[in-house]
Order: C-alpha cells, then structure tokens, then sequence
C-alpha cells in the first residue's frame, strides 16, 4: 500500500472498531484490580489476575494467540520470527480513592470522554495495543518480527511482574508503553520511596489515616484527636465529636506523585489544622513540624533536598500515605521523582539531617534516573509517525513519571496521554479522582500505534 492508502486503511478499521474498543475498555475496568495480598496462581492478588484473564480472553477473542506468564504476567502476540518487538501496558491500578461522583469501576461516558479507574492509566491504553495486533492479524500485514502485547499486574507498585518476565523471557529488540504522552518520552527521573516514621510517643492524636497509595497525592485525610475544648472546622476540615474524641476529615485535591503541581495534599491541611489549633501535644508538634516542612513545597526545598539538573527536570517529594504503624509510631510515606544531580541516599541524608532525633527517614525503593537517546532510529521512527499523523512537529520529552520503560534495555513509552487535548474541568488526573480518556484521541492513538509498529517490523 502507498502511505495514504495505509492511513485510510487504518482510519476504517479504527472506525469500524470503535464501538468494541469502547466495550472492550469498559469490561476491563470493570474488574478492581488493585494490588492485594498474593494466592497461589495470583502473585499481586485476585484483582490484578482477573484483569489479565479478562484481557488474554479479549486477545483470543480476537483469534490472536495468547500466553499467561505463571501470573506474573501475559501477552497476545501475531507473527514470527528469531526477535521480537513489544507494547508494555499494566492492567494493575492505583486506590480509587476519595472525589468520584460514581462507582469509579464502572464506566461513564460523557461528551465524548470515558471515565473510570484505569481508563488512561493503563486498561484502555492496554485495549488499544491488542487492536493493534488485530488489525496486523487480519490485514495479513507481512511480518519480519513477532509482535506482542505485553500485560503487567504490578506496575504500580513495583514492577516485580516485568523483572520475573525478563528472568524468564528474552528481552524484546524494542518495546515501547502506550503509559504517558506523546510523541516519545525518552528519559525519566529516579524515583525514591521512602517513609519518615516518628520517634515520638503517641499523645493526643489515637489515630491518623490519610492516602490509599505511595506514589498518589491523596485527596482525603483523617484523625481522631483527644481535645476537651470545642472545636469549629473549616472548609476544607470536618469537626464532629465522636465517642469522647474529635474526629477530623480533611479535604483537598488528589493527583500523581509524579506531577503534583496543581493538587492538595490533604494530609497537610489535616496537619495544618492539628497545629493551628494546638490539638498536638509537644511530642507530636515535632513530628508534624517536620511533616509541614515536607507539605511546605513539592520541589523538596522545606527538607532541602531541591535539586535539578537542567534535562530531567526538577526534583519532586509528596507525603503519600500517613498511619501508625504496628508498634505505635506515626509515620508517613515518601515519594520523589529525582533528576541526575542528587539520589535517593543524598535525599535520605539530607532528610535525616532536618529530621534529627526527631523522626528516622528509611530508603524502602530507589530506582535510578533512566534516560535514552533520542536520536536512535527505533524512537525517530515514532516521534515521525506521531507527527505525521497530528500535523505536529514535536520533540521528545522527559517526565517525572516511571514507567516499565526504565527496565527494558531499549524502550521508550509512547502516548497516550490527553495532553494535546482541552481538558474539561469535571476530567481528573490519572490517579486522581474522576480519571478521563478522550474516545476520539484514543482512536487516533490507536492509528499512530499501528502505523509505528509496522514501521518498527519494516526498519528493524
């Protein structure tokens, strides 16, 4: 076929598609697929095993052949050959947490958007990669590489279903995930986890909880504080007398850890709040003083860990998840996307330093910075096919996000993110509450998939 030719080709079939791609999306969201406690056959829990039997049967739905990775993970796959080239997307998803105006599991459609957990991050990206290989099956596309759709269940917390795969499995020659935005994004800072946990005694706060995931600012927080006086919330804090202690809701604005401009942290106006009206006693006072130092600025500079190094970006820290843990200390989860100037010991280091004697600073996961060049033939092939399709002269980007990229010797992620589009208010970010995917950018993504990956086989 000529390149027009292609290209209506593929508009048909996207068009043809759209309605099953749309269904498709909605029974895989459907499933709550939430990391959970492992069972025998299901490593990250029933949810997440569910989500990748319901994605391998929509692939032998559509004839293409299928393999279940020992549930660490899965693939469908057309074609042959000595290599093999791949699409990563996870199946796996984070909390849905507090905001929703529906079942977060259930899709919604409206003006043209579909909303849900998972819609974008990662379940309809997913749906996508499996149309792509149908339309290859079904077109007879001559092939000179076998081309599967990689499916995780652990992306989001931690990866071990892409590091049991590449002990098992030969790497493919290139992969790319359909897991941020377009056209390539090429380079992604390290990301440090951590927990600062208190050494302070519990005093008047019985309890605290705020935030459902790590890597996810959270949108609600709680506590239940000793106070014999009277108290008068706010906006943004709920104050009612329960059982002979105040029982305090906190509310804010959710979003990923990864690019937390915008959001609000709840934790913090909950903390705020504590403080401003002298409920903690003078051990806690320490501990929540060093917590607002951290609340203070999302690049780190309350704790001085800032840093930036000019490519990457600069550095980022958000408080995830707040609790007691089993012996009674209060803790708090860290999240830092780090550019190449600083690591996650430096961060740890310098967070000890402020903290003091005052609270101990753990180092639970470091990933470092991953960064690959532009200028390789495989990601010029995608940059070139996105802005063919768009009209667009785009150039490569890095994030703070971290993607199964970053563990593959030669891949980038590759859309599909609504950055391009005008975003209603009523869409939430993924993570967040009331997470959107524009149906039309979906299908035009699918378009650019397809086309790239039968450049990729042709070039490679």
């Amino acid at each position: 076929m000529t390149d027009s030719t292609l290209r209506k080709d593929i508009e048909a079939f996207v068009e043809a598609n759209r309605e099953n791609i749309v269904r498709d999306i909605t029974r895989l969201v459907a499933v709550d697929s939430v990391n959970g406690p492992a069972e025998e056959g299901k490593p990250f829990g029933a949810g997440p095993a569910k989500a990748l039997e319901t994605a391998l049967g929509i692939a032998e739905e559509m004839g293409l052949g299928t393999r279940n990775c020992e549930g660490y993970m899965g693939y469908a796959t057309v074609g042959e050959g000595e290599d093999y080239l791949a699409t990563i997307a996870h199946l796996d998803v984070v909390p849905p947490g507090e905001g929703w105006k529906a079942d977060p599991f259930t899709v919604r459609e409206r003006e043209g958007w579909l909303l849900g957990r998972g819609v974008m991050d990662n379940k309809g990206p997913a749906v996508l990669t499996l149309y792509m290989l149908k339309y290859l099956k079904e077109k007879n596309i001559p092939l000179k590489h076998e081309i599967r759709a990689l499916l995780g269940v652990n992306e989001e917390i931690g990866m071990g279903d892409v590091d049991l795969y590449l002990a098992n499995y030969p790497a493919p020659k290139f992969c790319f995930t359909p897991d941020a935005a377009f056209p390539v994004c090429n380079g992604e800072k390290g990301i440090y986890h951590g927990r600062l946990i208190s050494r302070q005694p519990k005093g008047n706060v019985v309890d605290i909880k705020g935030g459902l995931a790590g890597n996810a600012v959270p949108g609600k927080a709680e506590a239940w504080v000793r106070f014999e006086g009277e108290l008068e919330g706010t906006e943004a804090v709920e104050a009612a007398k329960e059982e002979g202690l105040w029982h305090l809701t906190a509310h804010g604005k959710g979003g990923h850890a990864s690019n937390p401009k915008g959001t609000i942290n709840a934790i913090s106006v909950l903390i705020d709040f504590i403080m401003d009206k002298g409920l903690a006693d003078a051990n806690e006072a320490k501990f929540f003083a060093l917590l607002q130092k951290l609340h203070s600025a999302f690049d780190g500079s309350g704790l001085g860990v800032d840093a930036d190094d000019g490519q990457l970006g600069p550095l980022t820290i958000i408080g995830g998840v707040i609790g007691f843990n089993e012996e009674g200390r209060m803790f708090q989860i860290l999240d830092s996307r780090y550019p190449t100037n600083t690591s996650g010991d430096d961060i740890v280091a310098k967070i000890a330093a402020v903290a003091g004697d005052v609270a101990e600073v753990t180092k639970d996961q470091d990933a470092v910075p991953f960064y690959i060049s532009a200028d390789r033939p495989e990601i010029r092939c995608c940059i070139d096919t996105f802005n063919e399709f768009t009209g667009k002269d785009l150039k490569p980007f890095t994030m703070g996000g971290g993607t199964y990229a970053r563990h593959f010797p030669n891949a980038v992620s590759f859309g599909t993110e609504n950055f391009m589009l005008k975003t209603p208010e009523w869409i939430g970010p993924v993570h967040g509450a009331e997470e959107g995917g524009n149906v039309d950018w979906l299908m035009t993504a699918l378009q650019i998939f397809i086309a790239a990956m039968m450049r990729l086989d042709e070039e490679l």
